[in-house]
């Protein structure tokens, strides 16, 4: 949409909640949706299982994207199926669940899982920013801050943002789409014209071999990491232009986004050791103007992702005590998430986390997907 339902002032807080949003607002394209989806994929929590393929899966590099782009992708197909009823009825996601699990089961278990997940990703994605940012600013302009109340000032501003609702995503993906872009090759250059710990560019993508065990594993897991959001894919989708323009607009630019992110991710953990690209890549040059704008892409992927992750789980909230009304449930969810931010511990945490959503979230998750794409194949009946 070009403007906020109700109102042409850019500062208009959302306040469509639980109701279909009207048709004269749903005109967003896909490729809007491949740019906001793409900018919320390269992040610093979105490496983590890319890399703990590498270091905790003992996976080389080519095995290590490999996988989690397989499991991740097929991920995305689920997601971006599951975004049609939102794409058709303008519903948020609350109402799409409700129609698969019973009003109960949505209400206590579907989407309290997806505000639990939403809250620990807008964490894990808060801490490693925060990390990126001190680590950057130290670099670049010699300038020391403290962890807590970085983290803590960045989550409020992120929270803030989620506040506003679907057209701040928009509208900040727009400016900061081409600063992810413009980061991202500073990274990859870096690499392509130096070397970490001895290795070069050309020695971890020549690494040849056979993927042991682990190549499932870590596919599983950043297949559940992802799918999880199947669940809550028709909040996005509820101001989309039709349902083929959020399909395939979310579906091409979660997977190209997260295979630029798989990329970096297991590229870092090959040659460093480490999970973190942004941090080593700065490391590695003396430019300023690269040190800007690696810089500048962390940054903006932490607000985006965040934005992303306490947008969705504000609206999961909703559902579970729809008394509080749109705004309420985006300042709690916002609080919250606010309050975890200042636990460095999660991110340490993230392996257990997923694999602890395998038997809890998958059988609710095979059920949803039968549901709607075997027994109803594709139709949604509210």
């Amino acid at each position: 949409m070009s403007s906020l339902p109700k109102s042409s002032n850019p500062i208009q807080i959302e306040r469509y909640g639980l109701e279909s949003v009207p048709e004269t607002s749903r005109t967003t394209r896909w490729y809007e949706y491949a740019m906001i989806q793409m900018a919320v994929s390269v992040n610093a929590g979105n490496f983590l299982v890319p890399a703990l393929a590498v270091l905790e899966g003992g996976l080389s590099f080519i095995w290590a994207v490999l996988a989690t782009v397989f499991g991740a992708t097929v991920a995305f197909l689920f997601v971006s199926f599951l975004s049609f009823p939102g794409a058709r009825r303008g519903i948020p996601s609350q109402y799409a669940v409700r129609a698969f699990v019973g009003v109960k089961g949505a209400q206590y278990f579907a989407l309290p899982v997806r505000t639990i997940t939403s809250l620990y990703w807008f964490s894990v994605q808060t801490i490693g920013g925060t990390y990126m940012v001190v680590e950057l600013m130290k670099r670049a302009y010699s300038i020391k801050l403290l962890f807590l109340p970085t983290s803590l000032f960045l989550a409020t501003i992120m929270a803030l943002l989620a506040l506003v609702g679907f057209d701040a995503v928009k509208k900040v993906t727009r400016y900061f789409l081409p600063l992810l872009f413009a980061g991202g090759v500073a990274m990859f250059f870096v690499y392509f014209t130096s070397s970490v710990n001895g290795s070069s560019y050309s020695s971890v993508i020549s690494i040849k071999g056979e993927p042991n065990s682990s190549f499932f594993f870590f596919a599983s897991l950043a297949f559940v990491q992802y799918v999880s959001g199947v669940s809550s894919s028709s909040d996005m989708a509820r101001y989309a232009k039709s349902p083929q323009h959020a399909f395939w607009g979310i579906f091409s630019g979660n997977t190209l986004g997260f295979t630029l992110t798989a990329l970096l991710g297991a590229y870092t953990a090959t040659v460093a050791g480490t999970w973190n690209p942004f941090i080593i890549t700065s490391q590695q040059t003396q430019s300023t103007l690269l040190l800007i704008l690696i810089f500048a892409s962390a940054l903006c992927s932490m607000i985006m992702i965040n934005i992303s992750n306490a947008y969705t789980g504000g609206s999961s909230l909703l559902h579970t005590f729809p008394s509080l009304g749109r705004v309420k449930s985006a300042l709690l969810l916002g609080c919250a998430a606010v309050a975890f931010s200042a636990f460095p511990a999660f991110v340490a945490a993230a392996e257990s986390f997923l694999s602890l959503l395998c038997p809890f979230g998958l059988p609710f998750l095979a059920l949803l997907l039968t549901d709607f794409l075997v027994i109803n194949t594709g139709s949604f009946n509210s």
